[in-house]
């Protein structure tokens, strides 16, 4: 068995397959003795360039920061399109345009909820600089207590955690799941190193959270439970989350990277510099699909899934960042 540690960097329905993958034993099934550890970003990012993680499960754009800052990391599969993730705030608020000017909680300023909280207010002709950022350096239930406690007036939460909140008399005034604009999937970052040290390691780690995605799917009281493994949550509210995943797909079978994912994002920065960086950087060189084309062409999705699964292979492969 090869000892890894993989990093995740968020306690949500982003990492569900890793859980499952720890859980139902495919990581031991590929051959690894995996040890998942948490830390927000920039954490994820650190441990990768270390070499103390071999990968992380890290939102597409953070993603495509990192690696064109030198070349040296890679995102090789995308198995998560987007969270349950709601911009909450006090019911005093109708609208996402009552905020301007307030404050706004997130773990850190260019995480995934900064993002979402943008792509959210750019929807109503806001932008960054029309609302006071407030970092919070935690995950999301410190953002959920710092709204609760009146620190800050809204911030993104995701599900189950904003369920209580709505009980509590918070309201929702956005969801990006609601938005098929807004493209917010996950990837599989590797040092590039990594990966040219160590054969196989990136198509074993794909092949097992796929595998896990299909028992996601197969069996709802086992997703569940592994869940609860790792999260101290209501039953009630992760049967609730996994009724909406499973009913919108939200787990691809098939985890190409999407040109139109990497394209929405190129399109929306979250600011000026960051624009600048990615504007002139060639993608091409820290996106790669090969691996999931490899796997393809080998078999790999259509004995797990069946001939069925032909189809979405064709079509998925067809839409794949190349």
């Amino acid at each position: 068995m090869q000892k890894i540690v993989i990093n995740y960097p968020t306690r949500t329905g982003q990492v569900w397959p890793l859980y499952i993958a720890k859980e139902g034993g495919y990581y031991q099934k590929y051959g690894f003795d995996t040890s998942l550890v948490f830390g927000v970003h920039p954490a994820g990012i650190a441990m990768v360039v270390s070499g103390e993680a071999v990968m992380t499960a890290y939102p597409l754009e953070l993603a495509m920061i990192a690696a064109s800052k030198d070349g040296s990391l890679v995102a090789v599969a995308s198995q998560y399109k987007k969270s349950l993730f709601a911009l909450m705030a006090p019911k005093r608020f109708a609208g996402i345009r009552e905020l301007k000017g307030k404050r706004i909680g997130v773990s850190q300023i260019g995480d995934a909820p900064y993002n979402y909280t943008i792509g959210l207010l750019n929807r109503v002709g806001l932008n960054q600089r029309d609302v006071e950022w407030i970092p919070l350096g935690s995950d999301v239930n410190s953002r959920a207590a710092a709204l609760v406690s009146g620190r800050v007036d809204a911030t993104m939460l995701t599900a189950p955690v904003y369920f209580k909140l709505e009980q509590e008399g918070f309201k929702s005034l956005g969801n990006i799941s609601d938005f098929d604009e807004i493209y917010a999937p996950s990837v599989f970052l590797f040092k590039k190193s990594t990966i040219t040290t160590n054969p196989g390691l990136a198509e074993r780690l794909i092949e097992a959270h796929a595998e896990a995605i299909k028992r996601f799917y197969d069996d709802k009281a086992f997703a569940v439970k592994a869940y609860l493994a790792w999260n101290k949550e209501d039953r009630a509210d992760v049967e609730r989350v996994y009724d909406h995943y499973a009913q919108v797909n939200d787990y691809e079978r098939v985890p190409y990277i999407p040109a139109a994912a990497v394209k929405y994002l190129l399109d929306h920065p979250m600011d000026e510099r960051i624009a600048a960086q990615m504007r002139g950087y060639d993608f091409r060189k820290v996106i790669d699909n090969s691996l999931v084309d490899r796997l393809v062409k080998e078999g790999f999705f259509e004995k797990l899934y069946g001939p069925g699964i032909r189809e979405e292979e064709e079509r998925k492969a067809k839409l794949a960042f190349r």
